[in-house]
C-alpha cells in the first residue's frame, strides 16, 4: 500500500454530485491497471482525502483539487519467490497467475528435465521424471525477468522453477519426503558404524 497525492480534475457536470465520489471515480480510471515500474500494478485506489476547494484554470470551467489516497499494488522483484497457479498450458511453455498477474513460465524453465507439451491434454510432461504441469496446478517459483511496457498499461514478468524447492507444490512435497528419508538413512548408517 503506497499514499499518494495527485491533483484531480473535477468537471463541471459533476459540480452537484459528492465530490469524494468523483474525485475517487476519476483516481480509479487513471490509477487502477495501470503498470509503471515506479509503482509496479495498480490494483485499487483506497482511502481518499479530498480538499474541498479547488482551483479554477482560465478557459477550463472544471476544479482542480489536491487528493491524498492509498493504492494498492503489487511491484514484483527480480529473484522473489512467489506461489501461483498456473493459468493456461502452450507448446512453449505455462502462464502462471501470480497475485493480479499472468508470468510466463518458459518450457525451458518447468524443471530440469525435457519438457514436452501435450496439447491434447493440455499438460506438460518431463522425459525423465514424467511429472506433469497442467491448468490449475499450483506452484512456487523465482521471479527471473520483469519489464514494464512503456505508455503504463502492461508489463511482463519470467519466472523459474528450475532450482531446489521449487516447482509444482506436489513435486517440493515429493522432494522434501525424499530428502528426509536419505538424511534418516544416512544418519542410521553412521549411527551403525560407531
Amino acid at each position: 500500500m503506497i499514499i499518494v497525492e495527485d491533483t484531480i480534475r473535477i468537471p463541471p457536470n459533476k459540480f452537484g454530485d459528492n465530490l469524494s465520489k468523483v474525485a475517487l471515480d476519476e483516481l480509479r480510471m487513471r490509477y487502477e491497471g495501470a503498470v509503471n515500474e515506479e509503482l509496479g500494478y495498480v490494483i485499487a485506489v483506497t482511502e481518499i482525502t479530498v480538499e474541498p476547494r479547488g482551483r479554477i484554470v482560465p478557459g477550463d470551467g472544471a476544479t482542480y483539487h489536491k487528493v491524498k489516497f492509498t493504492i494498492v499494488t503489487y511491484n514484483p522483484m527480480l529473484q522473489e519467490l512467489a506461489e501461483g497457479e498456473v493459468v493456461e498450458v502452450e507448446d512453449f511453455g505455462a502462464f502462471v497467475r501470480i497475485g493480479p498477474i499472468d508470468t510466463l513460465l518458459h518450457v525451458s524453465q518447468v524443471i530440469d528435465d525435457f519438457v514436452t507439451c501435450d496439447e491434447r491434454q493440455g499438460i506438460l510432461i518431463a522425459r525423465e521424471s514424467r511429472r506433469t504441469l497442467k491448468q490449475g496446478d499450483l506452484v512456487r517459483a523465482r521471479i527471473t525477468a520483469v519489464s514494464f511496457a512503456r505508455g503504463g498499461s502492461s508489463g511482463k514478468i519470467g519466472i523459474t522453477m528450475r532450482q531446489p524447492f521449487l516447482g509444482k507444490l506436489e513435486w517440493i512435497e515429493e522432494d522434501v519426503k525424499r530428502t528426509q528419508e536419505r538424511v534418516r538413512k544416512e544418519a542410521k548408517a553412521t549411527t551403525s558404524v560407531s
